[in-house]
C-alpha cells in the first residue's frame, strides 16, 4: 500500500554493483577473458574484487600497467565481447533488496539507478531482476566513457532530472559513490554488504553506513531529522 511521499530526502540515487546485485562472477570472468586475450598476467579471479565499483577503464589501466589509451580500449572491447553475451547475467540479487526497493517506491521515494556500469547493461540487469518497475530512471556510464567519473554522472542525473541536491541521497557500497555524492552536495549512505569496507566508506565521508538493506529506512529518517 502506498503512502504519502517523503518530504525530506525524497529522491534516491542507487548504485547497482555491490548494492542491488552482486555481479562479481560476470565482471571477473569477463575481465579475465580480456586479459587472457591480451596475454596479460592474472593471479586469480578473486584478486579482481577491487574492480567491482570503479570505472572499468581505471581498472584496466591498473591491471595492464597503465598502458596507452588504445590498449585500454582494446581491453574494454574484449571485456564487452563476453560481458554483453554472458557476464551481465552472471549476477545475483542481494537478499532483501527487491523488497526494500519496492517499499521505498511505495513510500513515495523517487528512485534513480546511478551506476558506473554502461547504461545498456544496467537496463538489462534491472529488468531481469524486477527493479525496473520501481525506478524513475536508469543512469549509467556511456560506452564512450565520458561519464566514467561518478561525480560527473551524479551531476548529470541532477541536471537532467532538475533535482535539488539537498532533496537527494546517494546509496552505494564504494568510496566512489560517497565522494560523488559529497562533490555534488548530496547526502551519502554507504552499505556494507557490497565491496567497500566501513573504513573506506568512513574515510570518503559517508553520512550514514548500514549493514543490511532494511536499515535504509531508519538511515533515511535519521538524515531527514538531522536537517
Amino acid at each position: 500500500m502506498s503512502v504519502q511521499p517523503t518530504r525530506g530526502l525524497r529522491t534516491l540515487l542507487i548504485d547497482l554493483d555491490g548494492t542491488l546485485t552482486d555481479n562479481f562472477v560476470g565482471i571477473s570472468r569477463s575481465i579475465g577473458h580480456a586479459l587472457a586475450a591480451l596475454g596479460a598476467p592474472l593471479d586469480d579471479l578473486d584478486s579482481l574484487r577491487t574492480c567491482v565499483g570503479p570505472p572499468l577503464r581505471h581498472s584496466f589501466a591498473r591491471l595492464l600497467g597503465d598502458p596507452d589509451a588504445a590498449a585500454i580500449e582494446r581491453a574494454i572491447s574484449l571485456y564487452r565481447e563476453r560481458f554483453g553475451d554472458l557476464g551481465w547475467a552472471e549476477n545475483t540479487v542481494y537478499d532483501g533488496m527487491v523488497e526494500t526497493v519496492a517499499t521505498l517506491a511505495a513510500r513515495g521515494h523517487v528512485l534513480h539507478l546511478c551506476t558506473s556500469k554502461p547504461q545498456p547493461y544496467a537496463q538489462r540487469i534491472v529488468e531481469r531482476f524486477g527493479f525496473a518497475q520501481h525506478l524513475a530512471g536508469v543512469y549509467g556510464a556511456d560506452l564512450a566513457g565520458t561519464l566514467d567519473d561518478k561525480s560527473k554522472l551524479v551531476a548529470h542525473v541532477l541536471s537532467h532530472e532538475g533535482l535539488k541536491a539537498s532533496d537527494c541521497a546517494m546509496i552505494g557500497d564504494r568510496e566512489h559513490d560517497i565522494r560523488a555524492a559529497r562533490n555534488n552536495g548530496v547526502a551519502a549512505i554507504g552499505v556494507l554488504w557490497g565491496y567497500g569496507s566501513r573504513a573506506e566508506l568512513e574515510a570518503a565521508g559517508a553520512d550514514a553506513i548500514i549493514e543490511f538493506p532494511a536499515a535504509l529506512f531508519a538511515a533515511i529518517a535519521r538524515l531527514d531529522a538531522r536537517d
